[in-house]
């Protein structure tokens, strides 16, 4: 809903007037296969503009662990892990004040998850993060939106860890389990 794709069953919602959305989402399908890596993130151009400042394209595109030769490859060959830094490097120059992250950690090397990890840290604006990887979610968020089980949502002030601290609080050991539902009658 926040992107516009989906439109909720009831109800309205809207964003403010200032947000600008920056999302990487899993399926990368904005990602043209025939371009290269430098085309792609940058569309053809040598100056680009990230963060109101203009800078050189092929520096912007080493940024993400691109070096010289990686930036010709066709994006129809890279690898899971290079095609998510090539969509991280498209989301970060669009300059937006919202970042949707859906699983961003997934496939990444260890070097562009610590810089990912300190872009976040300091981004001006808000990062919505949607992720399984709890070590990364422990390192760089301050909020925790939970769906935990029988469909409740608890909002937690903290890290992850402190988070999982107060679940064990509340509900004790308690494991997820599946919601049972009442038998469809004929």
């Amino acid at each position: 809903m926040i992107t516009g794709s989906e439109k909720p069953d009831s109800g309205t919602f809207s964003l403010g007037e200032t947000v600008k959305i920056s999302y990487v989402d899993q399926e990368h399908d904005d990602l043209k296969p025939d371009d290269s890596v430098w085309q792609a993130i940058t569309g053809g151009q040598e100056l680009i503009l990230v963060g109101g400042k203009e800078i050189n394209s092929r520096a912007y595109v080493s940024k993400f662990n691109f070096s010289g030769t990686d930036q010709q490859k066709k994006v129809k060959e890279l690898s899971g892990g290079m095609r998510n830094r090539a969509h991280l490097a498209i989301a970060l120059k669009q300059g937006g004040n919202l970042l949707l992250l859906d699983e961003p950690t997934n496939d990444l090397d260890v070097n562009t998850l610590r810089a990912l990890e300190e872009a976040l840290e300091n981004f001006g604006g808000c990062a919505v993060i949607i992720s399984h990887d709890r070590w990364f979610l422990d390192r760089v968020c301050t909020h925790i939106l939970a769906f935990e089980g029988d469909s409740q949502v608890f909002w937690y002030e903290g890290t992850f860890s402190e988070y999982e601290e107060n679940r064990k609080k509340r509900v004790g050991d308690d494991q997820p389990h599946r919601i049972r539902y009442k038998k469809l009658v004929k």
